[in-house]
């Protein structure tokens, strides 16, 4: 990390509790995110098991809901209905948030989310040779592929993480192998088990 911010990798970020929502939280809530390709869903999926979080793939929310507001050809992506997202998400968060349980959600995008909902924001990233091989297996067409390796090269979005949340709760991991994620997953561990311990 860079800019003389907190880092997992340096050290525990701070596990001082994020905005709070109306239900008092006692378990934390995670945000994996960064360009498609880069891991997010087999990241919070271990990160769910491992510490027993509920695992929200923003993803398949929106499309068992059809949280769609048109379509975009040249992308081959639907837009993005946030209203109708967020409505659902909320829902979801303070069930969770009443049964004392936390989550760990991924998505691609950070921003349309409020700032009360996470405690930590996951940014992960991957080597473009690695993220390009990984585009192409999932089938993007050219433009597609071009538009998300340009996103990564410019690190759209951490610049979005970074404008969007406080910047101690935003953390960028390197996610090009297994024992990247292993390794990820382990420090998000430590961290978990000090905000419980400090949330109590």
């Amino acid at each position: 990390c860079c800019h003389n911010k907190p880092c997992i990798k340096e050290g525990i970020p701070s596990t001082n509790r994020a905005m709070s929502d109306e239900t008092e939280r006692r378990r934390p809530n995670i945000l994996v995110t960064g360009t498609p390709g880069v891991g997010k869903t087999a990241t919070a999926a271990m990160l769910a098991e491992r510490l027993g979080l509920q695992h929200i793939n923003v993803g398949d929310i929106i499309k068992q809901h059809k949280c769609y507001d048109g379509h975009d050809d040249a992308l081959d992506t639907h837009i993005l209905d946030e209203d109708k997202l967020l409505d659902l998400m909320e829902a979801v968060l303070q069930k969770c948030a009443a049964d004392n349980i936390g989550i760990v959600a991924d998505y691609h995008s950070c921003e349309l989310f409020p700032e009360r909902w996470f405690d930590l924001i996951l940014v992960l990233r991957a080597n473009t040779n690695i993220l390009f091989d990984r585009l192409t297996e999932r089938g993007y067409n050219d433009k597609k592929r071009s538009e998300n390796m340009e996103a990564e090269i410019m690190q759209v979005v951490l610049d979005e993480a970074r404008e969007s949340y406080d910047v101690d709760i935003v953390q960028e991991l390197p996610s090009n192998t297994k024992e990247d994620m292993e390794a990820n997953v382990e420090r998000c561990r430590a961290w978990a088990e000090q905000w419980v311990e400090d949330n109590a």
